[in-house]
Order: C-alpha cells, then sequence, then structure tokens
C-alpha cells in the first residue's frame, strides 16, 4: 500500500511538472515569436491576438476570461481530475504569457511562424502529457459532441480554428491569416512529435484484470468503441480478454489516465494507426 501511494504521489507531481513545464514554454511562443507578428494561432489564445491587435488588451489575461465561462459550462463532461488539471494548465499558461519578461527573438513573420509554432506545439504536448488541456473549448467540443454526434471533436475544433483564421485575415490581414495556417500545422505535428510520435490515430492495446471498468470508461469518457480479443499468458496460461480501441492523441491521453486509475498493474501499449476508417473516423467510401 506505501509503495503505492509513493509511486501514485510521484506520478501526480511529474503530471503537474510536466503542466508547469509546458505552460511555461508553450506562454514563452507568445511574446517571443506570435505576438509581434500578429499571429493568431486558433482557438480562443487566437481570439485573444487578434483583440490585442485590434484594442490593445493583453493576450494572457483576454484568453483567460474568455475560458472561464467554457469551463464552467463543460466541466461535467469530463472526470474531476482532468478538469482541475486542465484548469490549472490553462490559469498558469494564459498568466505566463502577459508576465513572463521576454523580448521579441524575430519579427520575421515566417520565423515568427515557424519557431512559434514549434515551441507552441512542445509546450502543448507537455501539457497534455501531464493530463491536461489549456482551453475551455476542448469541453465545450466533447458537449457538442455529446448532443450531436455527428459532430466530432476534431470537427469542431478544426472549425473553431478555421473562425479565428477567417477572423485573422478579415481584421489583420489576409497574409497574417496565412502564417497563423502554417502555424497551426507545425504547432499540431510537434504536439505529435512530444506525445506519440508522428502518426496519426493510434492503436491502443491493455491487458489487465480491470477490463470492464476500463472498456465503461471509454465508452462513457471517451465515447470511444472498444473491441475485446481473446489473448492467453504464455507464462501463466491464464486467458482474459485484451482491450483494443483506435482513437486520437488528445484521446489517448485520458485512456492512459483511465487505465492508471482502474489498474496500476495493466500493461499497455500504443502504435500508429496509419489509416482509420468507419463510424467516427474517416468513411470507407472516401468521400469527406
Amino acid at each position: 500500500m506505501r509503495k503505492y501511494l509513493r509511486t501514485h504521489k510521484r506520478e501526480i507531481l511529474m503530471a503537474y511538472a510536466q503542466i508547469f513545464i509546458g505552460s511555461v514554454i508553450g506562454a514563452a511562443a507568445y511574446p517571443t515569436f506570435l505576438i509581434p507578428n500578429n499571429i493568431a494561432p486558433g482557438g480562443l489564445t487566437g481570439v485573444a491576438t487578434i483583440l490585442n491587435y485590434l484594442a490593445g488588451w493583453p493576450v494572457g489575461i483576454t484568453a483567460l476570461v474568455l475560458n472561464i465561462p467554457l469551463f464552467l459550462i463543460g466541466y461535467r463532461t469530463m472526470g474531476k481530475v482532468f478538469a482541475f488539471r486542465s484548469l490549472v494548465a490553462t490559469a498558469l499558461f494564459t498568466i505566463l504569457i502577459d508576465i513572463l519578461p521576454l523580448k521579441p527573438v524575430s519579427e520575421d513573420p515566417l520565423l515568427g511562424t515557424l519557431f512559434g509554432g514549434v515551441v507552441l506545439g512542445i509546450g502543448l504536448g507537455l501539457i497534455l502529457r501531464g493530463g491536461a488541456t489549456t482551453g475551455g473549448s476542448d469541453m465545450i467540443a466533447r458537449m457538442v459532441h455529446r448532443r450531436f454526434s455527428f459532430i466530432t471533436v476534431g470537427m469542431f475544433l478544426f472549425a473553431l480554428d478555421f473562425l479565428v483564421v477567417l477572423a485573422a485575415a478579415i481584421f489583420i490581414g489576409g497574409t497574417q491569416a496565412l502564417y497563423a495556417m502554417i502555424d497551426i500545422y507545425v504547432c499540431s505535428r510537434v504536439i505529435d512529435a512530444v506525445m506519440v510520435g508522428f502518426g496519426g490515430n493510434k492503436a491502443c492495446f491493455v491487458m489487465t484484470d480491470a477490463w470492464q471498468k476500463v472498456t465503461g470508461r471509454v465508452l462513457n469518457e471517451i465515447e470511444r468503441g472498444c473491441t475485446l480479443l481473446e489473448a492467453k499468458g504464455a507464462y501463466s496460461g491464464t486467458s482474459r480478454p485484451v482491450v483494443m480501441c483506435v482513437m486520437s492523441r488528445q484521446e489517448m491521453t485520458a485512456l492512459k489516465r483511465i487505465v492508471q486509475e482502474e489498474d496500476e498493474k495493466a500493461f499497455m501499449f500504443i502504435t500508429d494507426a496509419h489509416e482509420a476508417l468507419g463510424e467516427g473516423f474517416s468513411r470507407l467510401d472516401g468521400k469527406d
């Protein structure tokens, strides 16, 4: 029991360490690369960047104010641990944007776009590894998906980013909007690299005695289907089901948390799913 508590405490400390370090790194991208070049990298922080350009409002505090109502509305869609960690990450991330004593590194828009995307991606990737997110928009996306199942979380977030880029094109300029699109792409690829490599969807296999609890929570919390594969241990000769599921990198973070909470002794491995077709992913007929 003591060993379990020590291990659990160490894992919690590691998670918050990643959230803190990721918040510092991610926030640093704004005063050094993004804000000086008026690049709005999607999401509510992108909205705050546009408002900074138009009215001079501080990006961090504006983003925090925009996020708070979304957290209040959508916190029920996530577990208490994830919601609390995300609230901590969002507060840290947004406040640090305004208070970090950093000066612009480059006012070249292309360099600012590329390096800003890399630095922001590293920071957000670490935050995700710590079991958190930095946007209340993620929670609202999950609420929308629960009400309208044909709208996936990814579709909603993509639509939000598209609207932010469109707003940037209108209020800041078309060139800056194009740079923002490049930044969003670079950032997403770096997040993938920090999280699990450069693959798209992930195929996850979980061997656990608590497979019923794990599959139940995956179905209810992540809203992904699971497949049970019959397997037998070569040494023990004991038969048990292996839980297999395919999901995105963000959803995989939630799966890791669920498995850890339900069975500390579980064995889990993850591999790239280079092409996922069917309900919840791309259509089998190749149409959009």
